[in-house]
């Protein structure tokens, strides 16, 4: 009788999602044909959106995807040492000299560097060895029908199907991330559509199979952003035994001779100059790790990504292909803290009266003030950061492996 009963319950549930499936299934159909209405309100030939959308299909990973946590909280040593290492360094030399009158053509032009356009295109897609295996309008279509960010994503569907008509580009072959991020150079549809460009003169603009269209409209779209001709992104600096962490971050921007006057120093000891040029100093892992000075192309750099690893990543690397050395500091040996680690921190934090907020995980601007309010009230060194000193000192243990 039992096993009758649990046959009985399994044919109940496998009814059950199959009718679930199939609900969700016409609502994804019933959601492309308002988006194929949309997109000729929107100037799309009907020929082209009936051909297009006859071969869209919904993808539950791309929600999956969207609505993911990682469960680690990323931290600078763990995020940089994946990123800038021997093999893109090496891997970018070879493709500046593959590319070195292009790119210099393209410098001459547009006022980028060759070494940052190899680092941008290092970083997105390992120049060009994983370019992402998601079809594009699959996945935008999917999360235009989802409500959480729909406006959005159908703008950039739309845009994409502009495009695939625009370059004549096949529907199949327009793979990349499962955001819809695409080519080379990882640009989301708006971005190809406004600043990608035809680098190579064959009157196509092909971010997945032009290296040369992919440099130039990189170059293209950071001298649109805002890059400046001429000057760094920022440097590594040593800073003084005495310095006050509190005047680290974007909003304590200051001259390169108040930061000289101050003490402050190249990371290979010598003087910081004394330029009118603004900056800003960036402690990504704390009072033990490297510290940088950010200059105005840095913020240009997070216009690409906003992400100051991330940007530090490009400027490292972009130096380091350019012949320069790597990091003077080492990195710091820390743990790779999972979101509990920080829920609990966060939540020691208000118990001691250091309001952080409701606790999430994240470590944001809120949480690195609690947490300078609680070093400085124990007499440490106030960095803002979750170092192990600190997270021990608090009575949060981390359990996970250090991430080196």
């Amino acid at each position: 009788m039992s096993d009758w009963i649990s046959d009985k319950l399994k044919l109940s549930l496998l009814s059950f999602f199959t009718l679930l499936g199939a609900a969700h299934a016409d609502e994804f159909e019933t959601c492309k044909a308002q988006l194929a209405t949309t997109a000729v309100e929107k100037g799309v030939a009907k020929a082209v959106v009936d051909r297009v959308f006859a071969d869209i299909h919904y993808q539950p990973k791309v929600i999956k995807l969207d609505r993911s946590q990682p469960e680690f909280v990323q931290t600078f040593p763990g995020y940089y040492s994946k990123r800038v290492n021997s093999w893109r360094i090496n891997k970018g030399q070879e493709m500046y000299e593959k590319h070195r009158d292009f790119l210099h053509a393209l410098s001459s032009q547009y006022g980028v560097p060759a070494h940052y356009l190899l680092a941008f295109w290092g970083l997105e897609t390992n120049f060009g060895g994983y370019k992402g295996t998601m079809n594009v309008l699959d996945s935008l279509t999917t999360l235009a029908c989802d409500q959480r960010r729909s406006r959005f994503f159908t703008s950039e569907l739309i845009t994409a199907i502009k495009l695939l008509e625009r370059e004549s580009l096949e529907q199949k072959r327009m793979v990349g991330s499962w955001a819809g991020a695409m080519g080379h150079t990882q640009f989301m549809p708006s971005a190809y559509m406004h600043y990608a460009i035809d680098g190579d003169g064959d009157g196509q603009i092909n971010l997945w199979d032009s290296e040369q269209d992919a440099l130039a409209s990189a170059a293209n779209f950071l001298s649109k952003l805002g890059w400046q001709p001429g000057y760094r992104w920022g440097r590594e600096i040593i800073l003084p035994a005495d310095f006050d962490y509190r005047q680290a971050g974007y909003s304590n921007k200051r001259p390169i001779r108040d930061w000289n006057k101050a003490g402050i120093k190249k990371a290979d000891g010598t003087p910081l100059g004394n330029a009118d040029e603004l900056g800003y100093i960036v402690v990504p892992a704390g009072h033990t790790g490297p510290a940088f000075i950010a200059y105005p192309n840095f913020r240009t750099i997070m216009r690409w990504n906003n992400s100051e690893f991330y940007a530090i990543a490009v400027g490292k690397l972009a130096d380091q292909i350019a012949g320069e050395a790597g990091l003077v500091k080492a990195l710091p040996d820390l743990p790779a803290y999972n979101r509990s680690d920080i829920i609990a921190l966060q939540s020691a934090l208000n118990e001691l009266g250091h309001n952080v907020g409701t606790p999430d995980g994240i470590i944001g601007p809120a949480t690195r003030a609690g947490i300078r309010e609680y070093q400085i009230a124990n007499n440490m060194i106030a960095d803002g950061f979750p170092g192990l000193a600190t997270m021990t000192k608090i009575g949060v243990m981390p359990a996970t492996e250090n991430q080196g």
